[in-house]
């Protein structure tokens, strides 16, 4: 079951969370935990928003209905279809949507996450003539579906200011792996009103780390997730502060790596953040140093809850070319079995990364780093494999995805668990890092630097004197199968940077799916 109304958000605009979880016993239903993000409107502009649904288990619902009850804003505000749906108003100030194909909630990266989500179509919010700055409301949110499945999730609406903040120009510089790079920060007044106060969301990737700690910034160890400013921007004015920034000493070379940082309102921000104690996150640490500033400006209690009514073009961004050689060496890592005929044991193999360089593959097409392959040795079957593993068809052999960020030193395993049919002294299969594979968005790491401890063996109850090639432990039977080791997920791009603040990207759901029946 699930503990919290909300354990993971998506889909926020920003990239980089980090991401967390842990195995717990499997539950007889699935349950569905729906999302609808607070919102701040102004008069004259509209925002698009959907129903998020989420779960710890696979699942399709059909002859699903949403229901948006914004009767506490009668007058103040509009919600209406923006996707064609075919929706009708049963009574004033409630619209009811029809979902024409169904909602299908797949597994979010990364593989074997347990972090299941679908998406409704999207409606468009709109603030009323009547509306006045500071009025406030409730959208109650809820859906249902065939088989009994239901649920709601209670929306926070306020109206505000619109005003229209700019990012600064995208930039482009050059460091070696563990130089400094100092990057400008820089935002402006697009708009019609004074803005009174503004975050900078920051998605910056792994490699690109921070030694400042600055007052009102957020930090998750070396890495810079937000920073919230005070200062006024009058109309048609802008502001700029320089950020100092480090690559990583295993930074991948040469390759380009890239930051971005997206400006929002206050208002936009809390929309964005305020469940973050209600999911029982973890926070991001507050710097202890002095406080960033963008330029001298009079720090002023906020008028109004404002809100960005032209957010296309409200980022700023860097591409750091990080020079020199700097490549990576993955090892494959085998095992060692013993048992008998009928017995169940536990192979873990995968790799390690030797270094010197941590392999980022981060991008928002949600392909691995590499792939894995593992051909079962003579006489087993495999009776449960990782999540992130599928048979080839036709053969003995196991194609497994990684994770999108290899960090140098780490090692990472997974865990099959083998049935022996019949005992074949010394039965051998194979563990094959880097393996090719035939992906649609690629996975395939072509430059590693020490091919030739790609392979290793699984042996199976290995005659003395014959080796056991590579393996690393041995299998004793054991039930269950632990996740991936080493960093638990890598920054995943595409699902928000400011999750991280949210705390929403390290409390997921209550489970992690890792292996699967197969036999």
């Amino acid at each position: 079951m699930l503990k919290h109304s909300l354990r993971f958000l998506a889909g926020l605009g920003a990239a980089g969370a980090l991401i967390a979880a842990s195995a717990t016993p499997a539950v007889a239903a699935v349950e569905i935990e729906p999302y609808f993000q607070d919102t701040t409107l102004a008069v004259g502009s509209t925002k698009t928003n959907r129903l998020l649904l989420y779960a710890d288990e696979p699942t399709s619902l059909n002859d699903v209905s949403v229901r948006y009850d914004y009767r506490s804003l009668a007058s103040k505000i509009t919600i209406a279809p923006a996707d064609g749906q075919e929706c009708a108003a049963p009574e004033p100030s409630v619209l009811v949507c029809e979902e024409r194909y169904g909602v299908s909630l797949s597994e979010l990266p990364p593989l074997g996450s347990g972090i299941h989500r679908g998406v409704t179509q999207r409606v468009d919010m709109a603030a009323t003539r009547d509306a006045q700055v500071g009025d406030s409301g409730d959208v109650v949110v809820s859906f249902q579906a065939a088989g009994g499945q239901r649920g709601s999730y209670t929306s926070q609406v306020r109206i505000g200011e619109g005003v229209d903040l700019a990012g600064g120009p995208f930039t482009t510089h050059s460091s070696k792996p563990g130089g400094k790079v100092s990057v400008p920060l820089a935002v402006s007044n697009a708009g019609k009103k004074t803005i009174t106060g503004f975050v900078a969301v920051f998605d910056l990737s792994y490699s690109v780390r921070t030694r400042d700690r600055f007052s009102n910034c957020l930090y998750s160890d070396d890495h810079l997730i937000s920073c919230k400013f005070d200062e006024e921007i009058p109309v048609g004015e802008g502001r700029a502060t320089t950020l100092n920034f480090e690559l990583a000493k295993d930074t991948y070379a040469p390759t380009n790596q890239a930051g971005y940082a997206e400006f929002m309102t206050t208002a936009d921000f809390e929309d964005l953040t305020r469940v973050r104690e209600a999911v029982g996150a973890r926070a991001a640490t507050r710097g202890s140093g002095p406080k960033l500033t963008l330029a001298e400006a009079p720090s002023q209690m906020r008028q109004a809850d404002q809100t960005d009514v032209g957010p296309g073009y409200n980022y700023t961004g860097w591409t750091i070319k990080v020079t020199g050689r700097n490549g990576t060496d993955l090892a494959a890592i085998g095992d060692t079995l013993r048992g008998g005929a009928g017995a169940v044991v536990t192979a873990t193999v995968g790799f390690r990364n030797n270094g010197p360089a941590t392999l980022d593959k981060t991008n928002a097409d949600w392909e691995a780093a590499t792939h894995t392959v593992v051909e079962l040795p003579p006489g087993t079957t495999a009776v449960e494999i990782p999540a992130s593993c599928h048979l080839r068809p036709g053969t003995r052999t196991y194609q497994c995805a990684s994770e999108m960020l290899l960090v140098a030193g780490q090692t990472y395993t997974m865990k099959f668990r083998l049935r022996i049919d019949k005992v074949v002294p010394n039965a051998r299969g194979t563990v094959h890092v880097n393996a090719p594979c035939e992906c649609p968005g690629g996975g395939n790491f072509e430059d590693d630097i020490k091919p030739a401890n790609d392979r290793a063996t699984i042996v199976v109850n290995a005659v003395q004197g014959g080796g056991g090639g590579g393996g690393q432990g041995s299998g004793d039977g054991d039930g269950g199968s632990l996740p991936i080791t080493g960093s638990p997920t890598g920054l995943i791009a595409g699902i928000g940077g400011l999750l991280l603040v949210a705390g929403v990207g390290v409390c997921l759901l209550a489970r992690r799916r890792t292996t699967r029946i197969v036999a």
